[in-house]
């Protein structure tokens, strides 16, 4: 975060102290209207109104949260006159009251929950002691009769004592089971009171979002007379990005396809809400690579072969030592970033993004396309072939990375990945599940060893044979991944052969990686075998 300015002014004034010292000041509370948000940090634009009286004045600003990056920090005034513009992190005037209703609304019940709570307790208080009362009662007539206190008294008396003392010790019983049935009752009451004074909290605190440190703008103004007007000010926060996420629907039938409902995520962290703003997303990338890099000059030289340490000593004896070439950077860290055409997307409702607490979905519309469907198997790992549905983005936009596009075969969801970007115009493939009718297999016989007992050479030879078969109902374009082994040394030969021959050799640029391209009929069989051999010298070892 750029917070290294104490106080930073810019055009149309340029000072470091608000050149109107006698002016007075006017505290203006701005409201969020507009959020840009980057893929990384955000654009946020305030707007108050005012109302001053002929003279010079400052409109003062206490709303800008603490991620706000103050070089950034650009003021517009319509009705008067501007000058210099001042911000300021530390030394921040109180705000004063800044609360909602609703926060207001929340913290009353907060209050009122934990007047209720701490009632019921002194509730429980009471019956506490007053149980203890009962049993001090009971324990003292249990005394009674101990020791020489009754001695000499007359057998009435010791009637009425020991009637007395049935009764209060009685009645001191009944008192005590009243006390706990009732303290039974309160403690369930204190109970459910604890959970609705929770609760009460949560309904805060989730209302409460944002609410840090906040920053000072003041920006100075004069009217020639009384004038109506609107500031605005705008700001950049790092703390906030949004990311694509998209949904991708495929249907079969008799022609194929592929809808894919694109959406985003947004979040942000900035220390303010963000009520009810006109939200659009941008695909610029201002906190990433926007110019070219630079390309430094390369500089070689050759020195004399290596020379054993002491003649090198003799050589150089009595000359004198060259200076040290300055060293040059030939590589530098690289920040990946997605440069092109900008794509903004301007939401058409307001929304509402709670600082540090909400994630919000917002759809950017769909795009449907004509896909090519391919059953796509790879014997040497899987076991079934994939379904997958090659298309060409011709939606005339960029299609962004995701993090997540959600796949679904025939409304049915069956599997989530992470996608790259797609220009317009290119060509790309996405996943849609196993096909568990289209089966395949790979059984492989492999053989080592010398060709000859005076030979001086190894070899190894390793024959494939996979099989296809299609149990499903309908036919299926199908494509079989394979590989044979490559080698870049003359000493290491390698021969194969594949019947039938593959339809595609060096796939995707993979060098040994095949492919065979065939359409398999429902209940069908295919077979393909491939072998090769590999040839090395008896002193080598093969890797």
């Amino acid at each position: 975060m750029h917070r290294h300015f104490a106080a930073i002014c810019f055009f149309p004034a340029v000072a470091l102290t608000p050149v109107a010292g006698l002016a007075d000041v006017i505290r203006l509370d701005s409201r969020i209207t507009d959020v840009t948000v980057y893929p990384e940090g955000a654009k946020i634009t305030r707007v108050a109104e005012y109302s001053l009286p002929a003279g010079d004045h400052q409109l003062r600003v206490l709303d800008l949260p603490e991620t706000a990056m103050l070089d950034m920090v650009r003021a517009k005034v319509e009705g008067a006159r501007m000058g210099s513009v001042t911000v300021r992190e530390d030394f921040v005037p109180p705000r004063g009251e800044q609360d909602s209703d609703a926060i207001k609304a929340a913290r009353a019940e907060v209050e009122r929950a934990e007047d209720a709570l701490r009632t019921k307790q002194d509730e429980a208080a009471a019956l506490r002691l007053a149980r203890e009362a009962a049993d001090t009662r009971i324990g003292f007539l249990k005394q009674l009769g101990q020791g020489d206190a009754l001695d000499g008294v007359s057998a009435d008396t010791l009637r009425d004592i020991a009637r007395m003392v049935g009764e209060e010790t009685l009645a001191a019983r009944q008192a005590v089971l009243e006390a706990e049935a009732k303290a039974r009752d309160v403690d369930r009451d204190i109970a459910d009171l604890k959970k609705a004074l929770e609760r009460a909290r949560q309904a805060l605190a989730a209302l409460q979002t944002g609410g840090g440190e906040y920053n000072l703008v003041e920006v100075s103004v004069s009217a020639e007379a009384a004038a109506d007007g609107v500031l605005t000010v705008t700001y950049f926060t790092p703390v906030a990005g949004w990311s694509a996420v998209n949904d991708a629907f495929l249907t079969l039938g008799d022609k194929p396809g592929l809808r894919l409902d694109r959406g985003a995520m947004v979040w942000q962290g900035s220390g303010e809400n963000w009520q009810g703003v006109a939200l659009t997303l941008s695909t610029s990338e201002p906190s990433g690579q926007f110019e070219p890099s630079e390309v430094h000059p390369w500089r070689r030289r050759i020195e004399d072969e290596f020379q054993p340490l002491l003649k090198r000593s003799m050589d150089m004896a009595g000359a004198e030592a060259p200076m040290a070439a300055p060293s040059v950077m030939v590589e530098e860290a690289r920040v990946q970033s997605y440069h092109g055409l900008i794509f903004n997307y301007a939401y058409p409702k307001p929304v509402s993004v709670a600082s540090e607490a909400d994630a919000v979905r917002i759809a950017l519309g769909e795009l449907t396309f004509d896909p090519t469907i391919k059953a796509v198997a790879a014997p040497l790992w899987d076991r079934t072939a994939f379904l997958t549905a090659e298309f060409t983005n011709g939606s005339g936009e960029l299609l962004l990375p995701t993090q997540a596009t959600q796949l679904f075969l025939e409304g049915e969801y069956v599997g989530s990945l992470a996608t790259g970007q797609v220009a317009a115009g290119a060509e790309t493939v996405l996943p849609f599940g196993a096909i568990d009718g289209l089966q395949v297999s790979r059984a492989v016989t492999r053989n080592e060893g010398d060709t000859g007992i005076l030979s001086k050479s190894n070899e190894e030879t390793e024959v494939a044979r996979i099989e296809v078969e299609n149990l499903t109902g309908r036919a299926w374009p199908l494509q079989v991944l394979d590989r044979v082994p490559y080698s870049e040394q003359d000493d290491l030969t390698i021969t194969w052969q594949a019947r039938p021959t593959p339809s595609v050799t060096d796939v995707d640029d993979k060098k040994g990686v095949l492919a065979w391209d065939f359409d398999i009929a429902p209940g069908a069989t295919r077979q393909i075998e491939l072998s090769h051999r590999i040839q090395w010298p008896q002193d080598k070892v093969l890797r």
